[in-house]
């Protein structure tokens, strides 16, 4: 029978109660449903789980309009990559395609430690709260009907009845196995079903009763270590306990940034973005031991170990975001890395669960681990850590979306500085190139420039001052491909010659591959985040650079809208040429700051956070990919961001609070305080820090570690003297050695 419009409104009403029972926390203004659409590529996901941990879930389907639901994973394995398992409660003959259920959007509450819906053709009510390594569901089912609870496998394996209401699951995929172990509240009766050839394995429990609970537990490492994660996760029943415990885990993480001041769909924005800061890496340890995909081995560990990092997207923002919050953890997240290099002979990129998943560009450990040290986040083997990048550096291959030992481009590389590219129309001829990915000439010169600058920082601390010259040599293989009399990044062929015909706007096939990634040459002319002050003697001086910053933002597309997306679709949220909704652009916005004109930093981000994240199905503007975006908002919402990871520097923008106070590990406070701040006055009239006069439009990690206090005098008309003088920009020199060696 229908539930009635009262009993409706009486269940979610008690879901109301259960949150109104809790002291206000920041947890009140988190909405994983914001960026629930995708502008045009994915959208996110209304992921509920604890801080950095294992089993990570949200319901299956296309986006957050779409009202069918596929079914929910146990865990997700990586972030767009895959799912664990399925789960689905039905009610009548259980077949496939009860894994396909309409529900209303009106009766879902997502938020990051409960997740409930109501599914409108059967009158079922589902909530999931997460638990660490398990998870705990809750089913209500309408009364009359034989209710169902399937379980699918997503990959081969086999499902398996238990003792005493329990049920147990294997899944095998890309070389690797996980296991789930789960009890029901109540009896159940167990059917296990095969499916039709090309269909997934499933299996259906049923039950007489109106309600009924499943707890449960995934192991990489066996069945019976999923059952023990179960009994440290969810020791007993009862859902009040386990939503309490996930409640603390997030008031914990989200209650050590306070900010007063601001609207509620900025604190929404602001508290949701920190949300999904949270949610890679995630941390593997099983009571002691791991499973290592790197040598296929369980290992004892005595500190956790952690995977799932797609490093391209995290390295700007999400790792330098975590190092102020947790740096112990961060610490931990970089021996995990170098444990994956001695355990499989390379240090990883993409560390995802199955191992090295090899994507995208760049030797972006060695600039992680590089911020990270200068830092003072130390608590890892520095030597071995340094002896893996360099390998990367000088033996890796530098091709995108490959791994392992160099090709004839990577000694054409070492030998020449620079990436050589193919002209229009001709054909590839080294075999190890991605058929689609392709060379990525110009984006991969850039990129390992700067790693190579990276590894020169830490090769100083080791004393390796012959690494030290070598490395930075390379650093300035950047140059070789500005073309100074165009103004532009610009590829080269094997002879040294310019690309022609080349528009800097839309040459290079999908994403701009045979040159750049997924970005033209107007977003890769500032991809050299180390040495700015070369870039711009390059681009003609300061002024010539701020003129050229200017363009970026009111340059013509040149062509219709439907014509760049055809080519480039992850130029989202596009202002002029530049494109907010890609993490190679972040840094752009702050760049005013070194040429003299951070009223302009100031104008610009609080336009562009305004426009493109509000607090919506619309408030993501481009792939999330775990946190990289999301890290960005926070960052620039506090009123300040890195440009450089491994300067240990902070440029200041425009905050969009009065008050934000961030509780640091050491016991210590760092305060950023704006006086008359509002949506118009959003320019710096003057500041202080520490009490002190402040004309510099940065201020060092030491300052913010140590307790700082920065307050700024907001104003409507910009100030354009403060922090105008060459003298106060941030430093960002080839040379500069924060070290003091």
């Amino acid at each position: 029978m229908k539930l009635s419009f009262k009993v409706l409104v009486a269940l979610l009403g008690m879901h109301t109660l259960l949150y109104a029972q809790h002291s206000p926390s920041n947890l009140e203004y988190v909405d994983p449903t914001i960026g629930g659409v995708g502008h045009i590529l994915e959208p996110t996901r209304p992921t509920a789980h604890l801080p950095n941990s294992m089993v990570r879930v949200y319901p299956s389907k296309r986006d957050q309009l779409d009202d069918q639901l596929g079914f929910f994973p146990l865990t997700i394995i990586s972030h767009r990559l895959g799912e664990l398992f399925g789960i689905m409660p039905f009610s009548g003959s259980p077949t496939q395609q009860a894994f396909e259920q309409k529900y209303s959007f009106d009766f879902e509450k997502a938020a990051p430690h409960h997740y409930q819906v109501f599914l409108e053709e059967s009158n079922i009510n589902i909530e999931f709260i997460p638990a660490g390594k398990g998870g705990y569901f809750h089913f209500k089912y309408p009364n009359g009907k034989e209710n169902q609870v399937l379980l699918m496998l997503r990959h081969g394996g086999q499902l398996s009845q238990e003792e005493n209401n329990a049920i147990s699951g294997r899944e095998d995929f890309n070389g690797m196995r996980a296991w789930f172990y789960g009890e029901f509240s109540k009896p159940v009766n167990f059917v296990k079903k095969g499916g039709k050839e090309g269909e997934k394995q499933f299996a259906s429990v049923s039950t007489s009763h109106s309600e009924l609970d499943f707890r449960y537990a995934i192991s990489f490492i066996s069945k019976e270590q999923a059952k023990k994660n179960l009994k440290e996760a969810i020791p007993g029943w009862g859902k009040a306990e386990v939503l309490a415990k996930a409640r603390q885990s997030w008031d914990r993480v989200l209650n050590q940034v306070q900010v007063e001041g601001g609207t509620e769909a900025q604190k929404r924005t602001f508290y949701t973005a920190l949300y999904r800061s949270y949610e890679r890496m995630i941390d593997i340890t099983e009571q002691g031991q791991y499973y290592s995909a790197y040598d296929h081995k369980v290992h004892k560990a005595d500190r956790p170990f952690y995977v799932d990092n797609w490093i391209w997207d995290t390295y700007l923002s999400l790792e330098p975001l975590q190092m102020i919050l947790n740096p112990e953890m961060e610490s931990d997240k970089i021996s995990s890395y170098i444990r994956m290099y001695q355990q499989s002979g390379w240090m990883p990129s993409f560390a995802v669960l199955w191992g090295e998943h090899a994507c995208m560009t760049g030797n972006h450990a060695a600039v992680w681990i590089a911020d990270a040290w200068m830092k003072g986040v130390r608590n890892y083997d520095l030597p071995a850590a340094y002896e893996g990048l360099k390998k990367n550096a000088l033996q890796g291959t530098l091709l995108p979306w490959r791994y392992g030992p160099m090709c004839s481009l990577d000694t054409f590389y070492h030998e020449r500085g620079y990436y050589p590219a193919l002209r229009p129309g001709e054909e590839e001829t080294v075999p190890q190139v991605h058929n689609f990915e392709r060379r990525q000439a110009v984006a991969v010169t850039l990129q390992h420039s700067y790693g190579d600058w990276a590894l020169a920082q830490l090769g100083r601390y080791l004393n390796k001052e012959k690494d030290v010259q070598l490395l930075l040599g390379k650093a300035q293989n950047y140059k070789n491909v500005f073309r100074a009399e165009k103004g532009f990044m610009w590829p080269k062929d094997a002879q040294g010659n310019w690309i022609e015909p080349f528009d800097p706007k839309f040459s290079g096939g999908p994403g701009g591959r045979a040159y750049f990634t997924e970005n033209n040459a107007y977003i890769y002319n500032w991809d050299v985040k180390h040495d700015l002050k070369g870039l711009f003697e390059l681009m003609g001086g300061r002024t010539a650079a701020e003129a050229k910053l200017d363009n970026l933002f009111r340059e013509s597309l040149g062509r219709s809208k439907y014509q760049l997306w055809a080519e480039f679709p992850d130029a989202t949220a596009l202002v002029g040429q530049y494109s907010m909704g890609n993490e190679p652009t972040f840094h752009i916005p702050y760049l005013y700051n070194y040429v003299g004109a951070p009223w302009k930093t100031q104008k610009r981000i609080r336009m562009l956070i305004n426009t493109w994240y509000p607090d919506n199905l619309f408030g993501i503007p481009g792939d999330e990919d775990g946190g990289g975006m999301s890290a960005f908002v926070v960052f620039s919402m506090m009123g300040f961001n890195p440009v450089t990871p491994g300067i240990p520097i902070y440029n200041i923008g425009s905050p969009f609070f009065n008050k934000m106070s961030i509780k640091l590990h050491n016991g210590k406070t760092f305060t950023v305080v704006a006086h008359h701040n509002s949506a118009e006055n959003k320019y710096i009239q003057s500041a202080t820090l520490n009490g002190k006069s402040w004309n510099k439009p940065w201020f060092e990690h030491e300052d913010l570690m140590n307790g700082g206090t920065l307050e700024l005098t907001m104003g409507k008309m910009p100030n354009k003297a403060w922090g105008s003088a060459e003298a106060d920009a941030p430093p960002s020199s080839l040379e500069f050695n924060p070290l003091g060696l």
